[in-house]
């Protein structure tokens, strides 16, 4: 019995603020990233969040 795939979780830390690069202060998203989370596939979510990290550890 195989076991249903994880949803993929928003960084979204309802901290909903964009600098002036477009990006959220809180989830480091830019708010095109944003925007196409809601129709993403699981494997771009992913990539968005490998992105999030390199932005956050960049700092």
């Amino acid at each position: 019995m195989s076991q249903a795939p994880t949803r993929v979780k928003s960084p979204c830390v309802e901290i909903c603020a964009l600098d002036d690069k477009d990006m959220c202060i809180g989830c480091y998203r830019t708010a095109n990233e944003i925007i196409e989370w809601f129709s993403a596939s699981d494997e771009r979510k992913r990539e968005i969040l490998v992105t999030v990290r390199e932005r956050r550890a960049a700092g």
